[in-house]
């Protein structure tokens, strides 16, 4: 009886510990932004325009595709040609995007990640 009370208490105390050594980074996007993150650019539902409208995988392709950009004018082109297509695919829905909070070409390019 001791040794399972004395289990119980070890586990609610991690659990409850948890969030207090949690820390943002490089979690499923792979691109963190918080200390572990390495200050690097995040994408995700917070600061990607139609989040919600895109599958997994095609949330890690556009990741890919914005990441691999070489310039600020090829990161635009990505982002015009993203932004439309979730455009489209929020009308056919009968949704609208609320309109971009940040811009991530020029977030990128202020973090030196390309010219």
């Amino acid at each position: 009886m001791k040794v399972h009370l004395v289990t119980m208490i070890a586990l609610l105390s991690a659990a409850v510990a948890a969030p207090a050594f949690a820390q943002q980074g490089m979690g499923p996007g792979g691109m963190g932004m918080g200390p572990g993150g390495g200050g690097r650019f995040a994408f995700d539902q917070d600061n990607t325009r139609g989040w919600a409208l895109m599958t997994a995988d095609e949330r890690i392709a556009h990741r890919n595709t914005m990441m691999s950009a070489k310039s600020y004018e090829e990161c635009k082109a990505a982002q015009n040609e993203h932004h439309q297509a979730m455009e489209a695919r929020a009308k056919e829905k009968g949704l609208k995007l609320p309109g971009p909070r940040q811009n991530a070409c020029d977030r990128m390019k202020a973090q030196g990640l390309f010219k």
